[in-house]
């Protein structure tokens, strides 16, 4: 395989910052996008030669730049992983602002159906390209008080079927990762928020996380890197329309 030419939304930091090394760790020439300017200029510093822009994934028109510059860039386009989401608020429907339910859908729909939309005429001219959705363990299960985060992991898992079947004559693959429980401030961040609603403790919320989990630690971003190039690369050809989890056998939410 020659060197692959890869594009990863939310880059900076978490799974996407870990996805970036993985590619570029194996050759890859990466363009990583995201809001976080001060994250880029990090991952800028600990990778030397990764591209970066600033892109506001809930901005159509942002977004329509920053694709035509990664492909410039990257001379062509082999790899689109779709990692930017955000996680909204915890609440019950009944009191969830409904501005707040649109920023969710807005970032993590909307904005993967844009970034992947403006790829796709670049997808199509590679001779094996491959899309990867972030989905999430909360788009195999329901969870309450989180009901704007997983409708919109849910209906990832809609667009990545539908892709594969339109794209799989061009030999574009599309599946999506489903990572459970992710070690790093983003989940901690979901563990304060269960505790604030429930009453409990976070130390609690993280026992009662692991609880459905046959394998009880946290997911290493770094695994869901690993499990991300191997679905891109050519030992994963034959690899379309699928949802992979990676959450240490979760049976429920």
């Amino acid at each position: 395989m020659t060197a692959q030419r890869v594009l990863v939304t939310a880059g900076a930091g978490g799974i996407g910052r870990a996805i970036v090394k993985a590619f570029m760790d194996k050759g890859a020439s990466v363009f990583a996008c995201d809001i976080d300017t001060d994250g880029l200029a990090k991952l800028e510093a600990e990778l030397p030669g990764v591209h970066t822009a600033r892109c506001d994934i809930s901005d159509l028109a942002d977004i329509e730049k920053m694709v035509k510059e990664a492909v410039n860039v990257l001379g062509g386009l082999d790899v689109l992983v779709n990692n930017a989401g955000i996680a909204g608020p915890t609440a019950p429907v009944d009191q969830l602002d409904p501005a707040e339910w649109g920023k969710v859908v807005q970032v993590n729909l909307n904005g993967t159906f844009a970034v992947t939309h403006f790829a796709i005429p670049h997808l199509k001219q590679s001779p094996a390209a491959s899309i990867i959705n972030m989905s999430s363990v909360s788009g195999r299960f329901g969870y309450p008080n989180r009901s704007a985060y997983s409708t919109t992991k849910w209906g990832l898992i809609g667009f990545t079927k539908t892709l594969s079947i339109e794209l799989g004559a061009f030999n574009i693959r599309v599946n999506a990762i489903l990572p459970g429980a992710v070690d790093g401030p983003r989940f901690q961040k979901v563990l304060e928020g269960r505790a604030m609603v429930s009453g409990k403790n976070v130390e609690e919320e993280t026992v009662q996380a692991l609880a459905s989990q046959s394998i009880k630690h946290l997911v290493n971003p770094a695994h869901i890197a690993d499990l991300a190039v191997f679905i891109a690369s050519d030992s994963g050809q034959s690899i379309s329309g699928q949802m992979l989890p990676i959450d240490c056998d979760m049976q429920h939410a």
